[in-house]
């Protein structure tokens, strides 16, 4: 599969992805919904960084036990907060969040797979759209999904790294949540597959 994946560089790549993501924003239906990507936008000055209060919080508001491990986040304050299942761990860590409402998903999911390393391939939908696009970007420096992926049981949805650190703390995302490399690679080696997940 790889041997069949068209080289593009990265920069194009995502130029391109993040103008036509822009684009077609707007646009989104429920349908269009069901087939966002973990891929992020291009970041530019009119998308300004966080300014919400970035602070610590109790689980107890969010969950009823903290079996598995919990993630909360928390997409005004574009802050994910994790707790071990003994409590004895607690993580807080600055996110990039969807860039606008058509494309965010709230609610109670769960992690149903880990991936270090993750490759990426664009959904039918973009496809259509975006037919330019790569069939396929295999995991390292060019792929969006940047070193590790936990992927939800929401379809298309992941938490995940990004190489492109101007990212975090923006709305720049197209359903997905993006954390520094650094803090998903902590993430992932605390998180459990059943993780609850929670995102307000």
């Amino acid at each position: 599969m790889m041997s069949h994946a068209r080289k593009i560089g990265r920069r194009p790549f995502l130029a391109g992805l993040g103008a036509s993501a822009l684009s077609f924003a707007p646009k989104v239906e429920a349908q269009t919904l069901q087939n966002s990507t973990e891929i992020e936008a291009e970041i530019s000055g009119a998308v300004p960084r966080n300014i919400s209060s970035f602070r610590s919080l109790d689980w107890r508001p969010y969950f009823t036990n903290t079996r598995n491990g919990a993630i909360l986040v928390d997409l005004t304050s574009r802050a994910l907060h994790f707790w071990s299942e003994d409590q004895s761990i607690y993580r807080l860590y600055p996110t990039s969040v969807p860039m606008s409402e058509d494309l965010t998903r709230r609610g109670r999911t769960e992690v149903v797979r880990r991936v270090e390393g993750p490759d990426w391939s664009p959904t039918p939908a973009m496809k259509r759209r975006n037919p330019e696009w790569p069939d396929y970007v295999p995991p390292g420096p060019d792929n969006p999904l940047g070193t590790h992926a936990l992927h939800l049981s929401w379809q298309y949805y992941r938490i995940h790294g990004t190489h492109d650190t101007r990212k975090i703390g923006r709305r720049s995302s197209n359903g997905c949540i993006g954390l520094y490399n650094e803090h998903i690679a902590e993430l992932y080696n605390l998180t459990r597959v059943g993780a609850q997940v929670l995102l307000i």
